[in-house]
């Protein structure tokens, strides 16, 4: 506590309060469609009934065209990710922020990387203000996550917002 009171730690890297304040846009790049055989499955399968117990917990998300802000707050134990974006259409709902990889771990780099995704209506109304087509977001890290990550990236679908430690 004595600590964080000095001016000069206040403004160092060694102060918590200090990580992940501000963060800045980024363009994404558009990734190229791998080559697969639509008759090969990606999944094994686990047994008679894992395939209707998969496909009830599939998520249909896409992600939301911009992301508009990116907080992260801190709490015991570890922090908050707080994303906003902004969708095209009006009526997005179940809004996640899912990881870019499937184990949800740190890159070489010290990049962790999130998705802001939603499912779409089955019927899509364009138009509306920037109010109602805004959407938000947020996931929990413990004090091990942010401790590895140097970076928190999170991608739509033309833009990422990125905050780092100072």
């Amino acid at each position: 506590m004595t600590l964080t009171a000095c001016g000069a730690v206040r403004e160092s890297r060694v102060n918590p309060l200090n990580w992940f304040s501000g963060s800045r846009s980024t363009p994404v790049q558009q990734k190229t469609a791998e080559e697969t055989n639509p008759l090969i499955p990606q999944t094994t399968r686990g047994g008679l009934f894992s395939s209707a117990r998969d496909a009830a917990r599939e998520y249909l998300g896409t992600p939301i065209d911009q992301v508009s802000g990116l907080v992260i707050e801190r709490v015991p134990g570890g922090g908050i990710i707080r994303v906003t974006g902004i969708s095209e259409v009006l009526g997005i709902y179940d809004v996640r922020l899912t990881p870019a990889d499937d184990n949800e771990e740190v890159d070489e780099d010290g990049v962790l990387t999130y998705r802001l995704e939603g499912v779409r209506p089955a019927r899509v109304v364009r138009g509306g203000s920037e109010r109602q087509r805004t959407v938000t977001a947020a996931r929990r890290l413990t004090d091990n996550q942010l401790a590895e990550a140097r970076v928190i990236r999170v991608e739509g679908r033309l833009n990422a917002q990125t905050t780092s430690r100072r």
